[in-house]
C-alpha cells in the first residue's frame, strides 16, 4: 500500500470512530433523511444557512465506517462555503467516487481520502449518502434520500 493510500485510510478510519460534527444543531435552516438500506446506513443532514452560506453544517445517524466518515469530513468541508460552492463540491466528490474523475486534492482536499471508493461499487454508495442527504437538505426537499 502507498503512504498515499495508508494516509488516506487512516483519515477515513479516524472519522468514523470520531466523527466531526456529529449533533443536532440549535436552530437549523433545514435537514433532510437519507437511508442506504444495503449497507443499513441512516443519517440526518442539518445546515445552518446565513443568506446563500453555510454557517454550519452537522449530521447525526449510524452506518459504516464510509459513511459515518464521509459525513463528517462532508460537514466540515461545506462549513463557511455559498450553497453553489457546497453543490460544486458535491458534484466532484461525486465524480470522484464513481470514476468519472481522478481525485484533485487541491480541491477536495481531505475528501479525496475516498478516491479508493472506487474501486468498490457497493461502497460508493455509502460514501455518497451523506452528500445526497445535503443536496435535499440544502433545496429543502421533503423526500427521504435512499441510495436504491
Amino acid at each position: 500500500m502507498s503512504d498515499l493510500s495508508e494516509l488516506y485510510q487512516q483519515i477515513i478510519v479516524e472519522h468514523s470512530r470520531s466523527p466531526r460534527n456529529f449533533r443536532v444543531p440549535e436552530g437549523a435552516s433545514a435537514s433532510a433523511e437519507g437511508d442506504n438500506p444495503l449497507c443499513g446506513d441512516r443519517i440526518t443532514v442539518y445546515v445552518t444557512l446565513d443568506g446563500e452560506r453555510i454557517t454550519d453544517a452537522a449530521f447525526q445517524g449510524r452506518g459504516c465506517a464510509i459513511s459515518q466518515a464521509s459525513a463528517s469530513l462532508m460537514t466540515g468541508a461545506v462549513k463557511g462555503r455559498t450553497v453553489a460552492e457546497a453543490e460544486q463540491l458535491f458534484h466532484r466528490f461525486h465524480d470522484m467516487v464513481t470514476g468519472a474523475a481522478d481525485a484533485d486534492a487541491k480541491v477536495l482536499g481531505k475528501l479525496a481520502a475516498f478516491a479508493g471508493v472506487k474501486q468498490f461499487p457497493s461502497r460508493v454508495k455509502c460514501a455518497n449518502l451523506a452528500w445526497h442527504t445535503l443536496h435535499a437538505a440544502l433545496i429543502r426537499s421533503a423526500e427521504s434520500v435512499s441510495t436504491e
